[in-house]
């Protein structure tokens, strides 16, 4: 038995030991291995990077497009709201005419119908109808006569719609619609 172990053991330079070549073998496939581990890893964290970048890319252009008009939409709703929350002899010391009184009421009502949601597909819409703009317009003319103009949008028109409250009551003070 002593024979056979130990040619064994002569022919490979040992029962547990391996050749150079089959250490190196070893070792190149393992750096093969770790190669394409790390390529893939690689490849992976740059997809996403990519779509990282190109999300920030999407949202800021959506804000650039979208702040001023949400700024006004949201101004128009503030303004209205607390212009109806006043008592009624508030209401007259700031509103001279029972008209203009309407005319806010009727503002009020009208923007405070649409839900948050429905602003929202009105400002995508307007976004898909004047896609060479790049934005929907912000505001709208001062003038009250047109203000039931075709080619606004529903959210301008309402920002036009208070422009034009405010400038015919000046004692209500609020100049800080956006452009």
């Amino acid at each position: 038995m002593e024979g056979i172990s130990g040619d064994l053991q002569d022919e490979d330079g040992g029962f547990w030991e391996s050749s150079d070549d089959e250490k190196l073998s070893d070792l190149d496939q393992e750096w093969q291995r770790r190669r394409e581990q790390f390529h893939t890893i690689g490849y992976r964290d740059g997809l996403i990077a990519g779509k990282e970048a190109s999300a920030q890319e999407g949202f800021n252009l959506g804000f650039k497009q979208s702040v001023v008009t949400g700024y006004n939409w949201g101004l128009v709703r503030g303004v209205t709201s607390a212009l109806a929350c006043l008592p009624d002899d508030l209401k007259e010391k700031l509103i001279k005419t029972q008209e203009e009184r309407n005319r806010f009421q009727d503002l009020y009502e009208s923007v405070h119908s649409i839900s948050t949601t429905d602003a929202l597909k009105l400002f995508h819409d307007d976004m898909i109808s004047n896609p060479e703009e790049g934005k929907p317009m912000a505001t709208a003319p001062k003038e009250s006569s047109e203000l039931e103009s075709s080619d606004r949008s529903p959210l301008e028109s309402y920002v036009g719609g208070l422009q034009s409250l405010l400038h015919e009551c000046p004692d209500i003070k609020s100049n800080v619609l956006v452009n």
